[in-house]
Formats: structure tokens, C-alpha cells, sequence
């Protein structure tokens, strides 16, 4: 009953429809320096439309009229599907395999157990797993990680998760390593001091801490390949990726994995607002706002916006993706 009320309601007045009081809506990302938190802000820019903004049909941002869209910095994608679950804010950004072990109840959340009150609002673009050494350090291979100072990323985040499945893949434990659990920002510096010897990053491509740190001293990034079978084996949404040459001073191509970010809600959210807020991220005027983010604004796109969820679509996204013609 809501999909038709919804849809009859945006025929007649496809976005004014909103109220114009000033509504806020919130979106847990990541560390200030991450991709997650670049996407969210990017996102927040193109949905918004305060009172007062010029209307879309004048040229503004085609975004939900009233609304103000938040950036939340967090530690990552556990801390943020926490936080949705919980009901302690509004949306958030995670990684999609740590998305449908939570809505499962599997892999890290088979004994937290499942998170059935999360929903999806849009696969946005694929993160990519960097492993980045000192070059001074004498590692060549995974396997020359033992006992070096190795920053896992912080323990709410999907990095974490990722990096303790590389280990071991690679034949290492935890205990393996002397293992940190740091910020983007505070690896780059013990990397930069050498009170690390590597760290594991995932980032879209290229990052640009990474490569800020690539052009201040030589680094090297670990290639996985070796590791695709048996990861992809316990973590069916890593797919494979490429690192292209020249995305990082003096480092080719590299071999490595990938895992979809998504947009997550809760089952709870309200249907009107999240119908608005797809609506408006995908509205055709808005695409000259994601695209002039050539970082990562050329990633987003409604053609890959349903593909690898492996959990249910909040119902106001799914009308939003039925009008487009992009659910049928």
C-alpha cells in the first residue's frame, strides 16, 4: 500500500512535494581521510537542498527539498552497521560483505547474530584492498611479514576484517605480526617515521593519502593474487582487481582485491524520505555533480546500483529504482 501511495504522491509532484522545513539526515562514513568519508560528503552535496537553495528546475541541486544531509566520521564499516543497527543514526556507508555477514548472521557476526533490521539504499562503488610496505623494510612477499610492525586499520572496520583473512590466507596469524590497529592518517605517519613496517589500506584508486605518501618516500604495495582462491573462498563478495601502473609514484601495476561500499539504512527509516533521498542521488540533473568528483563520483552510478547486495532493499529505494526503470 505504501509503494502505491508513494508513487501516486511523486507523479503529481515528483520532489517539491517534500515539506520545506529544515529536516537533517545523517550518514556514519568513516576516518576524515578515508574514501567512505569523500563518497558520504559527495553524497551529502548532491541530496541536500536547504530551505531557501535554488530548485532544481532553476539549475540547483536536485536534492530533497528541506533536507540537510550530515557527514558523520566513524572508524569504519563495523562500527557504522553498529550504529544503524542500533538506531543511533540515520544511514551509513560499509563495506558489502560485512553488510551480508551482519544481515545473516555470519563470518564476524555469527556470534553478535544477525542484523535483520538492515536495508540497502544503493551499491555506490568498489573500495580496493591496498597492502603498502616501506620499501626499506625487506618485504617482498607476504610471507615476510613475520614479526614486523603491521597496522591492521582500527578494529571497527572492514579493513581489519579484511586484513586478518590476508594473513590468513598467507599462512599467518594476528600473533604473527606486531599488529596496530591505527587510523589512514596514523599509519601514513608510522609508515613515514618507520615505527611500522607495513599497513593495509582499503581505498578507492588512487587514494589520495596513499599517494601523498608515495610521493614523500618510496613504498611498495604487496600484490594478492596468489591469495584470490582461497580468500574469495571465505569472502565471496572480494572480486578481482587491478592496481593500473602510475596510480602511485614508483609502483606498476599490482595485482589485488576488491569489495563494493554501500549506502545502508534501517528497515525503520522512514519510506518517503528514503524514496526522496535515492530519487535525488540519481536524478540525471545531479550527474554533472558526481561526475566533476572524478575521484570517485564517476564510480557512482544507478546501473550497478542493485547488483551484489545479498540483502533486502529498503522499500522506499526499491520504488525509487522501480521508477527508473532499474528494478522490473
Amino acid at each position: 500500500m505504501f509503494l502505491a501511495g508513494v508513487a501516486a504522491a511523486a507523479a503529481s509532484a515528483p520532489l517539491r512535494a517534500f515539506a520545506q522545513e529544515t529536516r537533517f539526515f545523517r550518514i556514519a562514513s568513516g576516518p576524515s581521510e578515508s574514501t567512505m568519508f569523500q563518497v558520504a560528503s559527495l553524497i551529502g552535496q548532491t541530496v541536500s537542498s536547504p530551505p531557501g537553495a535554488r530548485d532544481c528546475a532553476r539549475g540547483g541541486t536536485c536534492g530533497v527539498p528541506g533536507m540537510i544531509v550530515v557527514n558523520q566520521t566513524t572508524a569504519g564499516s563495523l562500527a557504522n552497521i553498529d550504529l544503524v543497527a542500533a538506531g543511533r543514526i540515520d544511514s551509513a556507508l560499509c563495506q558489502a560483505d560485512l553488510a551480508y555477514w551482519a544481515y545473516h548472521g555470519t563470518g564476524p557476526f555469527a556470534r553478535r547474530g544477525a542484523v535483520k533490521n538492515l536495508r540497502a539504499i544503493a551499491n555506490l562503488y568498489p573500495e580496493t584492498l591496498h597492502l603498502i610496505v616501506r620499501r626499506a623494510a625487506g618485504v617482498a612477499e607476504l610471507r615476510n611479514l613475520r614479526g614486523k610492525a603491521v597496522s591492521l586499520g582500527e578494529r571497527e572496520s572492514g579493513t581489519a576484517v579484511a586484513a586478518r583473512a590476508v594473513l590468513q590466507a598467507a599462512g599467518l596469524g594476528e600473533r604473527d605480526v606486531r599488529a596496530q590497529f591505527l587510523t589512514p592518517a596514523e599509519a601514513v605517519e608510522a609508515l613515514s617515521e618507520a615505527k611500522i613496517d607495513a599497513f593495509f589500506a582499503t581505498a578507492g584508486v588512487p587514494s589520495p593519502f596513499i599517494a601523498e605518501l608515495a610521493a614523500a618516500q618510496e613504498i611498495a604495495i604487496l600484490p594478492l593474487q596468489s591469495l584470490v582462491a582461497r580468500l574469495r573462498a571465505t569472502q565471496p563478495f572480494l572480486t578481482e582487481s587491478t592496481i593500473p601502473a602510475g596510480s602511485y609514484r614508483g609502483v606498476g601495476e599490482i595485482a589485488s582485491l576488491s569489495v563494493g561500499i554501500l549506502w545502508i539504512t534501517s528497515e525503520a527509516a522512514d519510506d518517503g524520505t528514503v524514496h526522496g533521498l535515492t530519487r535525488a542521488l540519481w536524478h540525471a540533473n545531479n550527474r554533472r555533480i558526481l561526475d566533476a568528483n572524478a575521484a570517485v563520483g564517476r564510480f557512482l552510478k544507478i546501473e550497478t546500483a542493485v547488483e551484489g547486495l545479498g540483502f533486502p532493499l529498503h522499500a522506499g529505494a526499491a520504488l525509487a529504482y522501480s521508477e527508473n526503470g532499474v528494478l522490473r
